[in-house]
């Protein structure tokens, strides 16, 4: 997300806001309209939008305490269903979709020891801040590019991830200068699923945790991670029952993924314009979840056209598979499922001006939900983001 600073080139502060060293309050505002065209559910529009409240505290600045961060962040987000409502797709093709909530979505303490190269964190964390973060991904509005579709769909209410976080603790240890190596451990059930507007914290032993492992690589543009990811508790079979015909229960969840980003064109008079390109997939235990596996690829181009050096253009795929036993799940109910979803996506990001963007976006959803009675849809949607930093 893109935030100005409200000071003068000079580095004095505003006559309006007071200047605290150490302190940084980011505030973005994030507005779309969407269109369904054709196919889906049925052709609607709806307007989404999200507030981010973020406010970071260097600790060495304001107390003297070397190589800590103190961070908050509240959202107040007025989704309204637009891909469950109207599209029908499972990926999602906002990441600001969500149910109406105000909450406080973060709350931590990171602590860096030993020159940087440790970093531990102790609080509520969105486990994509940091884990299958996808940088040149980012750019796109399909949930899909934020955090893998097969990693999305697991647990009793989701991973820690938006719109709900859990409790959490996560070290990373930069073992070289190109490698990185993350743990986290989180709380398995974000929130309470019978409050889903709610911030709670309710750890119990029957609902386990989720425990995430991560190894990166990055240099001279190239990127490359791996991670897995693992459940403890019990899931629902999608397909064994027992003599009353409840499904068995199954101890534990898992899952890989692999990324990789490659910066492959840089122009000469400035390398942070040029082509970059990502690749992901990964995968998941087909007998407790729908979606086996999920792959995601994608470009972008940075000051494609002369004097818009930060616009953006991209266009990315994002598909996810359903396993076996969720089709014959639904087969041996009568039902029927496509074997994938598939979205394809086509945006441009304009920098307006240092606090505004607007971004056009078209998404074209093959099979949505993987729902033989629903049509390709073809949605059209421009986002607006402002952002301002204070203190």
């Amino acid at each position: 997300m893109t935030a100005s600073k409200t000071m003068a080139e000079d580095d004095e502060c505003s006559a309006i806001i007071t200047c605290t060293p150490g302190v940084t309050l980011d505030v973005i505002y994030t507005g779309e309209i969407w269109q369904n065209t054709k196919g889906g559910l049925r052709r609607d529009s709806r307007y989404l939008d999200n507030l981010d409240l973020q406010l970071t505290v260097d600790t060495e600045e304001v107390f003297g305490l070397t190589g800590g961060t103190f961070f908050a962040y509240g959202l107040l987000n007025n989704g309204v269903g637009f891909s469950e409502d109207v599209v029908g797709d499972a990926q999602v093709v906002s990441n600001i979709d969500a149910p109406y909530a105000l909450r406080l979505y973060e709350l931590w303490y990171q602590q860096n020891l030993f020159d940087d190269k440790l970093s531990l964190l102790l609080g509520l964390y969105d486990l994509n801040s940091e884990f299958d973060a996808n940088d040149t991904g980012s750019l796109f509005i399909n949930s899909s590019h934020g955090i893998g579709a097969e990693i999305a769909q697991t647990g009793e209410n989701g991973p820690s991830i938006f719109p709900i976080t859990s409790l959490a603790f996560r070290a990373a240890w930069k073992a070289t200068e190109e490698i990185t190596l993350k743990a986290a451990v989180l709380d398995a059930v974000p929130g309470d699923p019978d409050r889903p507007s709610r911030t709670t914290i309710d750890l119990s032993e029957d609902e386990g945790v989720l425990s995430v492992f991560e190894a990166s690589y990055e240099k001279n543009g190239t990127k490359v991670v791996g991670g897995y990811w693992a459940y403890s508790g019990d899931f629902d079979h999608l397909t064994q029952t027992d003599g009353q015909g409840m499904p068995l229960q199954q101890d534990g969840n898992d899952g890989f993924y692999f990324l990789a980003e490659q910066k492959v064109f840089s122009e000469a008079a400035d390398p942070d314009q040029g082509l970059s390109i990502f690749a992901r997939y990964g995968t998941a235990e087909d007998d407790v979840n729908q979606f086996k596996s999920y792959l995601g690829l994608g470009a972008v181009y940075t000051g494609l056209i002369p004097g818009r050096d930060e616009d953006q253009l991209g266009f990315a795929i994002a598909s996810a598979e359903n396993g076996s036993p969720y089709k014959r799940a639904l087969a041996a109910g009568g039902s029927f499922t496509e074997s994938r979803e598939t979205n394809l996506e086509l945006t441009y990001r304009a920098q307006v001006t240092p606090w505004l963007a607007l971004q056009p976006n078209v998404q074209y959803v093959i099979n949505p939900g993987t729902d033989p009675t629903l049509d390709d849809a073809v949605v059209v949607g421009l986002r607006a983001e402002i952002g301002l930093s204070f203190f």
